[in-house]
């Protein structure tokens, strides 16, 4: 029978092989700032959100971007996570802000560089202030440990990308990244058949929340039908404990439809996507700058509906995501105390 020291010693090293993802020696040799909130979640085992910061200080004006910041993290606590919103300040990338921290984003606004993952080492290199997008968020994310993320819509392949090859970082970046993606689809501006097409070919498992069908961000619907459904937290949780257990190296894509009484008019917002698009093209407006710039310009030609309709479904997510991330760090709990009971019965 085994001695009780060898016991404990074996018992040791089942601690120190769960320990938290923090505690990786990239956080420890300082290249990431953790705020004391997310590193004391993080160390415990209690569920944390991911949240992205373009779309505060590229998404909407002051203070109604520092408004619906704060309204999101709340929404967050209130149902059980911890919201880390991930920025980078003065050169350092931060997981979770202060409101101090949060303010100052805000009130940069576009001053702050939009900052995707082939951004990052240059922010960094020029002690820069960066908003991250969903690719760079993903990222870092993933490098402390965080497995869910809420945002409003990724980006995708743009209309025409077939001519134009302007595909979205977020794509590949979901094809390599271990971490759930909760949003309201992709932006309806883009070319929505032809990203999920992208998405599949990067392997990565694409699933709708309450529908067989994918949402169109300012809308519930699309017409494209999707091959996995998840109806509850619970469902969701299971689905990205088995894509990091079996180590698929991707990411999870968790379509989630806006609420129907903040559904904007199909008609109205395709509309306005295709006079937005023309004039884009006609000021040559293209790459990074061309998302926010028909985004504006959709909000300004449906009289701030689509703007509304946007608040509306990351408010949303961020229920959504919240609710997934406890349903995870549930399973996660009665996994880690199945292992440990089984080490100390042997």
């Amino acid at each position: 029978m085994e001695s009780s020291s060898s016991a404990l010693s074996r018992l040791s090293n089942l601690q120190r092989h769960l320990q938290p993802p923090h505690s990786n020696s990239k956080i420890r040799q300082g290249l990431v700032k953790l705020s004391p909130e997310v590193a004391e979640a993080l160390s415990t085992g209690h569920p944390v959100v991911a949240l992205e910061s373009t779309i505060i200080s590229h998404g909407m004006p002051y203070p109604k971007n520092l408004e619906t910041a704060k309204e999101v993290e709340a929404i967050v606590r209130e149902n059980g996570a911890v919201p880390a919103t991930v920025a980078i300040l003065d050169g350092v990338p931060c997981v979770g802000l202060s409101m101090g921290e949060l303010e100052r984003l805000a009130t940069l606004g576009t001053k702050a560089q939009k900052t995707a993952r082939r951004d990052i080492a240059h922010v960094v290199a020029n002690r820069g202030n960066g908003a991250t997008t969903v690719s760079a968020t993903m990222f870092f994310a993933s490098m402390v440990g965080i497995h869910v993320f809420v945002t409003g819509g990724i980006g995708g392949v743009h209309r025409h990308g077939e001519q134009t090859m302007d595909i979205s970082s977020d794509l590949t970046e979901l094809g390599r990244t271990p971490v759930a993606v909760i949003s309201a689809g992709v932006k309806s501006i883009l070319d929505i058949p032809r990203t999920l097409e992208y998405l599949e070919t990067q392997g990565v498992c694409v699933a709708a929340y309450n529908t067989n069908e994918f949402p169109a961000f300012f809308t519930e619907r699309s017409g494209c039908k999707v091959h996995c459904r998840v109806d509850t937290p619970d469902d969701c949780a299971r689905l990205i404990d088995a894509n990091l257990k079996l180590k698929l190296g991707t990411g999870t894509l968790i379509a989630v439809p806006i609420p129907k009484e903040h559904s904007a008019s199909g008609g109205l917002i395709e509309s306005a996507i295709q006079i937005a698009l023309r004039e884009a093209r006609d000021k040559n407006i293209t790459g990074n700058a061309e998302t926010p710039f028909l985004l504006a310009k959709v909000n300004e030609l449906t009289g701030g509906a689509s703007l509304a309709s946007n608040i509306a479904l990351v408010k949303n997510n961020a229920l959504v995501g919240a609710k997934i991330a406890v349903a995870l760090a549930q399973l996660k709990e009665h996994s880690n105390r199945g292992n440990l009971d089984v080490l100390l019965i042997f």
